[in-house]
């Protein structure tokens, strides 16, 4: 939904946002002599993911011109009965003692198992979670659980000219688990398809790149192969869209891997590499059969025009749009306390009255 018709009353709800990303570890502020130290010996350091989210929610708030404060743990000590949004990350939990409702996420728990009595711990009212197969991974354990996708940025992850297009095709590689497994299984064999057909190619792996070598990359690339084995939203994906980048995904399904829970405590499937996504996007492959069998026709579809990923993000992912749906949250869990301590009122004057 466009900023311009949502039509915000500046006397509604103000967030209360709350989100560091590193934590003390020896001594109080020492995270910011670690940082001075980090950015002095491997220069500036490379934007994470959670860090993203927030940025990206904040900047959705300012388009909408809705009001937030960014942890102003004064206010909110004093104000017990405002809803605190807990953006992330974890150890935000039990740095402060909340006595506030709590919107939790989306970067903090890999998993309920992480924190298995915090509705109970804690005044924690709903979780957020990037993306719907996540939500439904966290349900059977916290069945306050919502899907929350973060904002793509449509007006930096913008189409380029026609003549900046001089590669064919950016691989990026996101690989982890059993990476000695898939490298001769999948990612060599991707190469050595494109080599056999004259395609030009480059090249980033997750982890090792910045923003903006991301963006030089896919303003010069005609498409994406993205090899990820699940995302919880995947919004390195969802930037090539932006750009107007089709995207060839490999997008196994099966169980979600990640080895400090599978298979020993927690087996839980069908995840997915591209959780949004549609037809406009450009295609899926779940194995190097199906890359073989269907590199072909994406590769003809994208030279054909017949894909529109932009539209998709335009549709469905715009920073006003994910915004939006924040602050809805935040709104119901407001409304259903309200409703929650009218209902007790009530309760407490009918006991009185038969006193």
């Amino acid at each position: 939904m466009p900023a311009k018709t949502f039509d915000y009353d500046p006397d509604a709800m103000v967030l209360n946002l709350f989100y560091e990303d590193k934590d003390d570890r020896w001594f109080p502020g020492d995270r910011h002599l670690r940082r001075m130290a980090r950015r002095m010996l491997l220069g500036e350091p490379r934007m994470s993911g959670q860090l993203r989210v927030f940025l990206n929610l904040c900047a959705g708030l300012d388009r909408l011109g809705i009001r937030y404060r960014v942890n102003d743990y004064r206010y909110i000590a004093q104000h017990p009965e405002e809803l605190a949004c807990i953006v992330g990350r974890t150890f935000l939990l039990d740095k402060f003692a909340w006595k506030n409702p709590i919107l939790l996420g989306v970067a903090a728990h890999n998993h309920p198992l992480d924190d298995p009595d915090l509705f109970k711990r804690l005044p924690v009212k709903k979780v957020v979670v990037p993306g719907p197969w996540y939500a439904d991974m966290y349900r059977p354990h916290w069945p306050d659980t919502e899907a929350w996708p973060v904002g793509i940025d449509t007006d930096l992850w913008a189409p380029s000219r026609t003549s900046y297009k001089t590669v064919d095709v950016l691989i990026y590689d996101k690989v982890h688990w059993g990476r000695e497994r898939y490298a001769p299984e999948l990612i060599e064999p991707v190469r050595a398809r494109l080599i056999a057909e004259g395609r030009s190619f480059t090249e980033l792996r997750y982890g090792s790149y910045k923003e903006e070598d991301f963006q030089a990359a896919l303003a010069g690339a005609r498409a994406m192969i993205f090899l990820c084995q699940n995302e919880s939203q995947g919004i390195a994906y969802q930037q090539a869209l932006s750009c107007g980048v089709p995207v060839f995904a490999w997008d196994p399904g099966g169980p979600w891997r990640d080895p400090d829970y599978f298979p020993h405590r927690v087996q839980f499937e069908p995840v997915s590499s591209v959780p949004y996504w549609d037809e406009r996007c450009g295609a899926r492959f779940p194995d190097i059969a199906g890359f073989e069998a269907g590199w072909a026709d994406f590769w003809a579809g994208c030279a054909a025009g017949a894909f529109d990923p932009r539209g998709f993000v335009l549709a469905n992912l715009t920073l006003e749009q994910r915004a939006l749906q924040y602050y809805q949250i935040a709104q119901s869990i407001v409304r259903q306390q309200a409703v929650s301590q009218s209902s007790g009122m009530l309760v407490d004057g009918c006991l009185t009255g038969m006193s």
